[in-house]
């Protein structure tokens, strides 16, 4: 350990681009799946962002955004059982936003109770906003969308749906979507927007009186071959594979992520194997002095364990900082404690693995190359 120590400190100036090649690696890394991470979590707002515990809609659905219309009448299927403690309707769907300029642009509307219990009402949506959305024909989107939709100001400006009027009454944040703006209103005004029949619905949200009662719920509601049901973070789940999986958008940002993984492998790996083949002189020597082979071997493992700590250390500021340069722009970066513990981890791994690609310069190390 001293000796590694040493040796690191000692030709810090061979070593110091195997520490940026790391730290380089780990911040690729984050930033590549914090961004995938951050874009699959906007497919997922409506589950993510409202109190229900329990999803159901019509059969076999594959995300939130894609569901069909189903009767209001399943409230008693889902009512009857004792761990709920309520329900209430849900609509949400595609549609498309009409100009001022006579284009179109497509948008999500989402539809939900408003009172102050509401299970569907998103976060965002204060009390003053929900008291304007009991307006027949008013709505609420996100600022960070003015520009697709054709909008100047927002509040106080119309739109068109399915050659409805409807009127901004309020402006939220964080609320951005990947595939069409979100369109958020009251189940009222959301119905005839969507073209659903009085009778019927998109989802139904069930809030249980406890919410790991969800499960057994969900189970029992399954044997209704005609719907699905999913706990909330199920859905959350299932919505954000099926965009990753399903969806040319997804597949193109999860495969950039594989590539920034496989590139900072690379890159990590041919800087220390460079790193330890300069310093063949260096074991030759030990090699003469009778040092054993599995010695400088164990010598060359601790010198990439600490290229590897110190490059994750130097790359915890710079991801921070990216990721905040990022989320200005208006790019979602999520850095949670998981991924970045993984991708500390996986950094780590590549380091290792790299010093036992190294180890193979050490086969060459004869005294006698001294000589020449």
């Amino acid at each position: 350990m001293n000796f590694a120590l040493a040796t690191l400190w000692h030709d810090r100036q061979r070593y110091i681009p195997g520490v940026l090649a790391v730290a380089f690696s780990a911040v690729l890394i984050a930033l590549q799946f914090g961004l995938l991470l951050g874009l699959l979590s906007v497919t997922s707002i409506p589950i993510d962002h409202t109190r229900a515990d329990a999803w159901v809609g019509a059969a076999d659905v594959l995300s939130v955004d894609i569901g069909g219309p189903i009767p209001t009448a399943w409230v008693g299927r889902v009512a009857e059982y004792p761990e709920v403690a309520a329900c209430e309707e849900y609509c949400q769907g595609f549609m498309k936003w009409k100009k001022a300029n006579g284009g179109e642009e497509l948008c999500i509307v989402i539809g939900s109770r408003l009172e102050g219990d509401a299970l569907g009402a998103v976060d965002a949506l204060t009390p003053e906003l929900r008291e304007r959305l009991t307006e027949p024909d008013t709505v609420v989107i996100d600022e960070g969308e003015l520009d697709r939709l054709g909008l100047a100001h927002g509040v106080g400006e119309t739109g068109e749906i399915t050659g409805r009027k409807v009127r901004i009454v309020g402006l939220i944040r964080g609320y951005k979507s990947l595939a069409g703006p979100y369109v958020f209103c009251s189940v009222s005004t959301a119905r005839p927007l969507l073209r659903l029949q009085p009778y019927q619905t998109t989802y139904l949200l069930a809030k249980c009186h406890s919410p790991p009662e969800a499960p057994a719920v969900v189970e029992r509601l399954k044997r209704y071959e005609d719907m699905s049901a999913f706990t909330a973070p199920e859905f959350s789940r299932r919505s954000q594979v099926h965009w990753l999986t399903k969806t040319k958008a997804g597949i193109a940002l999860g495969y950039s992520a594989l590539l920034g993984l496989l590139v900072g492998a690379v890159v990590t790996s041919q800087t220390l194997y460079a790193a330890t083949a300069g310093a063949l002189r260096e074991y030759a020597v030990l090699r003469a002095l009778g040092i054993p082979r599995w010695r400088m071997a164990t010598a060359v493992m601790t010198q990439s364990f600490w290229v590897g700590i110190l490059g994750v250390l130097l790359a915890g500021p710079a991801v921070y900082g990216l990721a905040r340069i990022a989320e200005v722009a208006g790019a979602r970066v999520l850095l949670s404690d998981w991924l970045l513990g993984s991708v500390a981890a996986i950094t780590l791994a590549m380091a290792l693995i790299s010093g036992l690609a190294a180890l193979r310069s050490l086969r060459l190390i004869e005294p006698a190359n001294l000589l020449r």
